[in-house]
């Protein structure tokens, strides 16, 4: 009898530890650049996923666990992300939405491979991202190369026999987007007359204004960020030149407006069709401003990485990262604020979609008059 007595004690000690295990909490991150130039597009990453952990933990967590949330900050910094992603390791992260900068998903994608960890970036498009990356990489957002040829396409049309500058900031995804642009360019006849590169984070490019204004350039595509971007169009209103630029999906931040003033109007740029006009969206985006932020950019890509996330693991019952990739590259369909999103096996968006946006009055919004 006392045998018997001492079983339903380790019985009922085994049954608790389970529940309490099934309970446990899942921690999860989101790394992008919470300092440094690019931090106004770091806090869209971190209002994403702070709002997106409030609301599937209010939902009743994943699998009945609730999720605890760690914010890293690589700054854009390949260096600096390899350390986060270790940092994220050791904290027994399971799934990371980010990093932000190409330059830094890459390198620290490996880590995370290594240390069996999901990554789903909501911004990085260098195709080398999920063409030389692990298992464990997918992405929101679009491809250079999707949107390179966008660019390229309307740079051949409408400016066919003009003077066009391609310029660079060097880096993975500034550097990609230009050269994935001049390919397409180049491809549908049209030869740019200057190639030109930039040292991000200077203050002054009033050298490269001037060798782009004497070269009589009509049209400068940019591959790079708001900062530079900004600083660039200012720099062209001072010296007097009225070229149209041109450039990708980092442009997405009014901060730009605050750099560059009313010269932000000569920029057109590349993203996805306005997140927060889907319809999907509208009751998340409402809750957002009323909270008073205003979810632009890179925000509800981020909210929405957390969403693939979830709806993965209870299909699948299971946080282990391996099997979540797996369900996610088998092409099932997630549903988002963003819309119904499904991956290719290597981990990228299918059908990526992009439009042409403008600047007036501080904001940036949808110019479907561009075509």
């Amino acid at each position: 009898m006392k045998k018997f007595f001492l079983s339903g004690i380790a019985i009922g000690f085994a049954a608790a530890l389970s529940a309490t295990t099934a309970l446990a909490d899942l921690t999860v991150a989101t790394v992008g650049p919470v300092t440094g130039q690019l931090a106004a597009l770091g806090e869209q990453y971190s209002q994403g996923a702070k709002k997106a952990i409030a609301d599937i933990n209010k939902a009743g967590g994943i699998n009945g666990e609730m999720m605890v949330l760690e914010i890293g900050d690589d700054a854009c910094d390949p260096k600096q992300a390899v350390n986060v992603a270790n940092q994220m390791a050791s904290k027994n992260v399971k799934f990371v939405a980010g990093h932000l900068c190409s330059g830094s998903s890459i390198p620290a994608s490996k880590v995370y491979e290594e240390e069996g960890i999901l990554m789903i970036s909501p911004a990085s498009t260098n195709p080398k991202l999920t063409d030389e990356g692990g298992w464990n990489v997918a992405r929101v957002c679009g491809r250079d190369d999707a949107q390179g040829r966008v660019a390229g396409a309307y740079l051949a049309k409408n400016f066919a026999g003009k003077k066009v500058a391609v310029v660079d900031d060097k880096s993975a995804y500034g550097k990609g987007l230009a050269d994935e642009t001049r390919k397409a360019m180049n491809a549908a006849g049209l030869t740019e007359v200057v190639n030109e590169s930039i040292n991000a984070g200077e203050k002054d490019y009033a050298a490269v204004v001037s060798k782009l204004k004497d070269a009589g350039v009509e049209a400068i595509y940019f591959g790079g960020y708001h900062p530079e971007a900004g600083l660039l169009l200012k720099q062209m209103g001072e010296q007097g030149l009225n070229a149209k630029m041109l450039s990708g999906d980092s442009m997405n931040s009014a901060e730009l407006w605050t750099i560059a003033g009313k010269s932000a109007e000569n920029l057109i740029f590349t993203f996805a069709p306005e997140p927060r006009d889907i319809p999907d969206a509208k009751a998340i985006v409402e809750e957002f401003r009323a909270s008073g932020y205003d979810p632009e950019g890179y925000t509800l890509y981020t909210y929405a990485a957390f969403q693939m996330y979830k709806q993965a693991a209870e299909a699948t019952k299971s946080t282990d990262s391996k099997m979540i990739a797996d369900w996610l590259r088998a092409g099932n369909a997630t549903k988002t604020v963003l819309g119904e999103i499904k991956l290719d096996a290597k981990g990228d968006l299918v059908n990526p979609v992009y439009v042409w946006y403008t600047f007036k009055d501080g904001k940036y919004f949808e110019d479907k008059s561009i075509q």
